[in-house]
């Protein structure tokens, strides 16, 4: 009872005071300006009617002084007749009127002013101010300029509470590096160190400017790459000399022991065999340790057993040195843990492509165990597609311990375009194009015709002296199977020109209807049947029967059959791989048409990957050709011919081969072979420069030509460029022989745009 009571009288108490607590009835605001009661008001919490909270009004001030308007704010609690009031006392800080700025020379004043935070018309203090003073000179220093100095000035301005700032520049100068001196080196060569740095002696091809950023980043990577070299305790500094014009810089070198890897164990292997973890491995003993080099290793190790589902294994890396051996005792400690399986998966981030475009090109399915190499494979399946931008896989956990979710994140990217353009090519010279085209294309789709993953385009073409109108479109998948089907129809021609291999005009209309199977990642077959009228005239005035017999318009009705084989991890700009086709074409017979002949061409190129991602290509391409029925020889449209751009470079196109007699154009051969060997190397993203060998040869029936004249082949330079409109070769090639009807060798400029379709 006594207990009930006391508590009875507390909660009274306690409920006396609340009531009794008084509110606030105004809050006054003084010693403002130019900021408005207003906006003072909306930046605090507390309000007139509300009970006094001390630690509600302190809050209020905090929040006052990180607007940055004002040097000082107090609060006040007042008695009035009203009853109390808060008062918030403020002192604005100066408004900025003008900025100037003084000395600068090669840094224009926009650029300064972009840099720092301070604006004219707003409140500034000298912290602002300072902070200003060392972004100029962040800005000097990436300039060059590292002796620049910066210094300002806060001048009052008028009667009001405003100030003007002043910043004074003294930019001394760029400072060159004149000298470069490495000492203490024994293993690792003085020009391999100075390699490494960025930070290089002016001369007449390099300014040579002193960057206190290079020089950090030059440190580093000297101290990283003798780590790499198995140089663990090496000491590197970089001491700097002011020289009467420039800098001198020393580097000091402490190399330490180079160390070496001993003993390698691997523990924990149960479910894999140790060979295929031994393989994984580059590190063996005698190799030269490197802590990049075992974490390598690691990761090699760890995707070795991700291939084969093991996505929650763990390696743990363990480097000992053995003072008996000298050497460092490598051991890795595996953990597999259990065996992934895909829930399901998931395909994130496409807006306009659909779902199922994504999901066959992978080659990985729900309730299958994780596979890091059919993923891997997935990948460039559906970077091949050129229909997105990024594509990340990922995993989420599913609603087992050992299931995950395969996520499939995609960044789309632009696939439809309309272009237009000019450009001059060796065969062509000077050409102009309109072209329509859209890579995912969905005929059902009448909102964006997006979508469906098939390819439609109308491509026009003229030039000096090629005309080219064709529409393609294919759909390559057909009845939701891996069964393509397209046709293209065009017509196509070339006046005559001898400078390019042309005795004669040619027009040619037609079409070809495709068909094709893809029976699994490297193998394609496909058919197609092919129509064409060509027309053949105005043959070069003095050519001998062999040319005049070609003109006239004919028919050609052709069956066609190719089969192909392609590893190749990108058909974009492949880096390693083999790609083989081979097609055989049937002319005539059951077919019908003017013309009865058989022809064969194959191709093969294989990719390999060099230094810096650099790639050498080896190519190898040749034809076939034979009549049968009354047709007694191939028509010179469907001969092969050979030298120029894209076969020989170094001679003038298609004269690699029989010529006429007389007016020595080429007559083009029923055999043919051909090869190239390239070698890319990679300037800029967009830029390749290249070196190629290049031999092949084209002859008639009889192998006596080819035995008397023998191949022909050629050296040469050139670049390659991805632009908007298409990839542009310039090649400027050799010839190791002497052209057919030339006595002098002579070199020769090739120039190409190409378009796919």
């Amino acid at each position: 009872m006594i207990r009930r009571a006391f508590l009875f009288s507390l909660l009274f108490c306690f409920t006396l005071t609340a009531y009794s607590q008084e509110n606030i009835s105004r809050i006054d605001i003084e010693g403002n300006a130019i900021v408005s009661d207003a906006t003072i008001i909306s930046k605090i919490k507390v309000r007139a009617g509300l009970p006094y909270n001390e630690n509600i009004i302190n809050e209020d001030v905090k929040n006052l002084y990180a607007t940055g308007f004002f040097e000082i704010v107090e609060a006040e609690k007042k008695d009035s007749l009203e009853g109390m009031v808060i008062l918030f006392k403020v002192d604005e800080k100066p408004l900025l009127k003008k900025i100037t700025i003084e000395g600068m020379r090669f840094i224009r004043k926009v650029k300064i002013i972009e840099s720092i935070d301070i604006k004219e018309g707003s409140f500034v203090d000298e912290y602002k101010v300072k902070e200003a003073v060392r972004k100029i000179k962040d800005l000097y220093n990436i300039k060059g300029f590292s002796q620049a100095e910066v210094n300002y000035e806060i001048v009052p301005v008028g009667d009001e509470n405003e100030v003007a700032v002043k910043l004074s520049i003294n930019e001394k100068g760029i400072l060159k590096v004149r000298k470069v001196e490495v000492l203490g080196n024994k293993v690792i060569s003085v020009r391999r160190i100075i390699k490494l740095m960025k930070s290089k002696k002016a001369w007449l091809f390099n300014r040579g400017v002193f960057k206190k950023k290079v020089l950090e980043d030059d440190l580093r990577r000297i101290t990283d790459f003798y780590k790499l070299e198995g140089f663990s305790d090496a000491v590197v500094k970089i001491d700097v000399e002011r020289l009467p014009k420039g800098i001198h810089l020393i580097v000091n070198i402490d190399e330490g022991q180079r160390y070496y890897v001993g003993k390698i164990t691997i523990e924990g292997v149960k479910e894999i065999s140790e060979d295929v973890v031994n393989s994984a491995m580059k590190l063996e003993n005698g190799s030269v340790y490197s802590e990049q080099a075992v974490y390598l290793d690691s990761s090699l190790i760890r995707e070795a057993y991700v291939d084969r589902g093991y996505i929650f294994s763990q390696i743990e890396p363990l480097s000992l040195l053995n003072p008996a051996t000298g050497k460092i005792d490598i051991a890795y400690k595996i953990n597999e843990n259990n065996i992934a399986y895909i829930e399901d998966i998931n395909i994130k981030g496409n807006i306009k492509t659909k779902d199922k475009i994504i999901r066959r090109e992978l080659r990985v399915y729900p309730g299958e165990r994780f596979d890091g190499k059919r993923i891997r494979k997935s990948k460039e399946r559906l970077d091949n597609l050129g229909f997105f931008e990024e594509i990340r896989f990922g995993t989420e956990p599913g609603s087992e311990p050992d299931n995950v979710d395969l996520v499939v994140d995609v960044k789309e990217a632009k696939t439809g375009y309309f272009s237009f353009g000019g450009g001059y090519s060796s065969i062509d010279e000077f050409m102009g194009f309109v072209e329509v085209r859209q890579r995912n294309f969905d005929y059902r789709n009448f909102s964006t015709f997006t979508g469906a993953g098939q390819d439609l385009s109308i491509m026009l073409s003229m030039g000096t002296l090629t005309k080219r109108y064709q529409l393609s479109f294919t759909n390559p998948w057909i009845f939701d199977k891996p069964v393509s089907f397209g046709f293209d129809g065009y017509r196509k021609g070339h006046d005559q020109d001898d400078n390019v291999g042309y005795a004669y005009k040619e027009d040619v209309k037609g079409g070809l209807l495709r068909l094709g199977r893809e029976f699994n990642d490297y193998w394609k077959g496909g058919v197609a049947y092919r129509f064409e009228n060509v027309e053949i005239s105005d043959v070069v005035s003095g050519a001998t029967t062999e040319l005049l017999d070609e003109v006239g318009s004919n028919d050609l009705s052709s069956g066609e059959a190719q089969i192909s084989y392609d590893s190749r991890d990108s058909i974009h700009s492949p880096s390693k791989g083999i790609y083989a086709s081979n097609t055989l074409q049937v002319f005539g017979g059951p077919f019908l048409g003017d013309k009865d002949f058989i022809k064969y061409f194959g191709r093969v190129s294989f990719y390999t990957p060099a230094v810096n991602e650099s790639v050498i290509e080896l190519r190898l391409r040749g034809g076939i050709a034979s009549e049968f029925s009354d047709t007694n020889k191939i028509p010179i449209y469907e001969r092969f011919f050979a030298g120029g751009a894209s076969t020989v470079r170094g001679y003038r196109e298609r004269k690699v081969g029989p010529i006429d007699r007389v007016t020595e154009d080429p007559l083009g051969g029923d055999r043919m072979l051909i090869g190239n060997i390239e070698y890319t190397y990679p300037l800029a993203n967009f830029l390749k420069a290249a070196t190629f060998f290049d031999i092949g040869k084209v002859w008639g029936n009889d192998s006596a030509n080819i035995i008397e004249n023998g191949f022909m082949s050629s050296i040469g330079l050139g670049l390659r460029v991805n632009t908007p409109i298409g990839p542009v070769s310039v090649d400027y090639g050799w010839p190791l022989d002497t052209e057919v009807g030339e006595e002098d060798q002579e070199g020769r400029f090739h120039f190409n745009v190409s378009r796919a379709f």
